[in-house]
């Protein structure tokens, strides 16, 4: 049997998992960057330990990634060259709101995911936009302990009201936020929390995830 006409059939990215980048264009720093890989990696992910900017003693892989964020041309080229019909990707929330709790946007983020949105236009290419896929900036996470606190909705829907806005006629398929059971099994990189010692961890991850 084959696909309808219609079917979406493509591929998919994260912005942390490959845009690079990491301080370029006015981003900031979220959380996802601060991830390393190693021995360290799962007490960090999971909140137990906290590490919150770079060291010298570990590896961010998501600070150059496959560095898409100078080659998007390229790579969405081979998209086409391989017959996708749609290309699911993330929106890197700390180049739209470097801290996350400002009042006005970044335009050179916001103008890089026009150029991006408009390259796959060219392609036929059906952009699919998840507008958070483990990604919260570290301003937030650090000042407002990130999605434990009520105050993460009204910056969420500043979020989203710019880039529904802007991107009006470029992307007509929005996902809310990638995953997220893993909340309660990667709380750090799904969702920028963190515990101290006392903490009921388990009222704050579903707390969180509400």
């Amino acid at each position: 049997m084959a696909f309808r006409k219609d079917f979406l059939w493509g591929g998919a990215t994260a912005a942390n998992q490959c845009e690079g980048g990491y301080a370029e264009g006015g981003r900031g720093l979220a959380n996802v960057d601060v991830v390393p890989i190693g021995k360290d990696r799962f007490s960090v992910i999971t909140g137990k330990q906290k590490m919150f900017d770079f060291d010298e003693e570990h590896f961010y892989p998501a600070k150059t990634a496959i560095d898409m964020y100078h080659r998007y041309k390229e790579d969405i080229a081979l998209f086409a060259e391989m017959g996708f019909k749609t290309y699911r990707l993330s929106i890197g929330w700390s180049r739209i709101f470097p801290k996350g709790d400002e009042k006005e946007p970044n335009e050179e983020g916001l103008k890089f995911y026009e150029d991006v949105f408009k390259e796959c236009q060219k392609y036929g290419i059906e952009p699919l936009v998840t507008i958070t896929h483990f990604d919260c900036p570290m301003h937030l996470v650090k000042e407002y302990g990130a999605w434990r606190s009520r105050k993460l909705i009204e910056f969420y829907e500043r979020l989203c009201h710019v880039i529904f806005n802007r991107y009006k006629g470029l992307v007509k398929y929005w996902l809310t936020f990638n995953e997220m059971n893993m909340i309660l099994h990667a709380p750090f990189m799904g969702a920028g929390l963190y515990f101290e010692e006392g903490d009921d961890v388990e009222q704050i991850k579903y707390q969180a995830a509400h």
